[in-house]
């Protein structure tokens, strides 16, 4: 239970590094496809680097940060059939990663970085006018249904596997 929070917060972090450095360094707007609609239809395509090598950083960053994701989960499947896991310990440590993890996107990035701190907007100035007034997270439908239906059936599915391997 414990190394199952710890690769969660393992697999937070590195969502919130790989967002760092796609906002902050790389700048490219190709990278913020799961961004609200409304933040992309209005973003202006950054050519200049914010200062010389900063994309070279941000590509940098954004490899470690997947590397940890899958650091992660090849930990957790690892220690799962170290530990002879049935099918539900292993959905339950899944789906446990997955809540917690977008737990964290709703509550921390959707609604602390973006609508309290504004750290999207600091790199992109043109989307407060679409931030204006809002008092909850973006994209909200198609967050609870990844929360309680998308991930759990993903955990099923992998749990599913894992058995009968």
């Amino acid at each position: 239970m414990l190394l199952t929070i710890f690769l969660a917060i393992v697999v937070c972090a590195a969502v919130a590094l790989m967002m760092f450095a796609g906002v902050a360094f790389i700048q490219d707007t190709k990278l913020f496809s799961s961004a609200p609609k409304e933040f992309r239809e209005v973003l202006k395509p950054r050519d200049k680097e914010l200062f010389y090598g900063a994309k070279a950083i941000g590509w940098m960053l954004m490899i470690f940060s997947v590397v940890m994701i899958i650091g992660a989960l090849v930990i957790s499947v690892w220690d799962s059939f170290r530990c002879e896991y049935s099918f539900w310990q292993f959905f339950l440590r899944f789906v446990m990663i997955f809540t917690l993890y977008k737990l964290f996107d709703m509550i921390c990035i959707d609604y602390f970085l973006l609508l309290k701190f504004h750290f999207f907007q600091f790199y992109f100035p043109e989307i407060e006018s679409v931030n204006h007034g809002r008092k909850y997270g973006f994209n909200i439908k198609s967050q609870l249904l990844k929360l309680l239906v998308v991930f759990p059936a993903i955990s099923a599915l992998v749990a599913w596997i894992c058995t009968l391997i």
